[in-house]
């Protein structure tokens, strides 16, 4: 009889413990989103590590560099061996908004150093508790920060570029919008802290730029729904007035800064790079755009650009610097 109790009380825990996890991934995004944050962190080791055998030598680095009062209002800074304010690249990290720090940018912006650019990778919130537009607001502080501290981060505050990827490039193509359309930005709610042209271009690799049209219930629904659930404290994300503003494709207007875009042809977000690419270009607004055949074997993944040992990933890479160098040239 004892050991029959023993059974029962023990099967009766696992099921309660059982129902307590079911709601909890039912009734929040975060349990889901806990694992996502582990398989991005294991992603960006990997493609970390591959990236330095293309690390050129002599790039300094200044980590954690505050830019604000809060435990994500940090920044990295690398240059070369070159004395005074270079042209800067400020580049947003991706992580489907939830997830990456700016550790998984590192090498790439160092590669990129290398060219003879000031690089920071900027970090943002991406935890429990903040939620958008929140890491759109720290960008913007960031760039405050930056441009007013320009000589000692060896920033040429008249050649600024603002760069992403995946929800980096979203976010940073927020931002732009906001520094150069009062109108928008009064809808966002935020401030533009910097001045109109001071950003001089944006890179916007692999990002989302059309979230209305994002397919909830596709072969990615779960992923999309879980995300988009955590980074705005709305399950119902279509239903709200602001979040739709982070539809930049169907915000952007003429002033938006000159751009290069690009996305791989397998990546499912390419068809929104595709759009971003054609509004701007509708407006007059200079776009370098990198797409690629449909045909093309092995299809380019999402965040293709960072793979240096393809030629693709080095096509853009050069296709890049080239756009940097008619945006804000380097001083020879």
């Amino acid at each position: 009889m004892r050991s029959g109790r023993i059974i029962l009380w023990t099967g009766g825990v696992l099921l309660a413990l059982a129902v307590l996890v079911v709601l909890a991934f039912r009734l929040s995004p975060w349990p889901s989103v806990a694992l996502i944050q582990y398989m991005f962190s294991r992603g960006d080791a990997q493609v970390q590590s591959a990236l330095e055998r293309h690390v050129p030598p002599g790039i300094a680095t200044r980590a954690d560099i505050a830019y604000g009062p809060g435990a994500s209002d940090r920044l990295d800074l690398f240059h070369g061996e070159a004395a005074g304010p270079q042209p800067t690249v400020i580049w947003v990290h991706g992580g489907a908004w939830i997830a990456g720090d700016k550790s998984g940018v590192s090498n790439y912006l160092r590669v990129l150093a290398g060219q003879g650019y000031t690089t920071i990778a900027l970090e943002y919130a991406t935890g429990y508790g903040s939620t958008y537009p929140e890491p759109v607001r720290q960008v913007n502080a960031a760039l405050a920060h930056i441009v007013a501290h320009a000589t000692e981060l060896n920033v040429d505050p008249e050649r600024i570029v603002l760069g992403g990827d995946s929800a980096g490039a979203q976010i940073a193509a927020q931002v732009a919008l906001l520094t150069q359309d009062e109108d928008y930005a009064a809808r966002l709610g935020i401030d533009s802290a910097i001045a109109p042209g001071t950003i001089k271009g944006t890179l916007l690799l692999s990002g989302a730029y059309d979230l209305e049209r994002i397919d909830l219930d596709g072969d990615y629904g779960w992923f999309l729904r879980t995300v988009l659930w955590a980074y705005t404290g709305v399950r119902d994300v279509m239903a709200d007035s602001i979040f739709r503003l982070a539809s930049v494709a169907e915000q952007v207007t003429a002033r938006f800064p000159p751009t290069f875009i690009s996305s791989g042809n397998g990546d499912p977000l390419e068809p929104q790079a595709v759009r971003m690419a054609a509004r701007l270009a509708e407006l007059d607004v200079p776009v370098a755009a990198l797409f690629f055949p449909a045909a093309l074997e092995p299809p380019l993944p999402h965040e293709y650009q960072f793979d240096l040992d393809r030629p693709e990933g080095r096509q853009a890479f050069g296709a890049m610097v080239d756009f940097l160098d008619m945006t804000v040239p380097r001083k020879r």
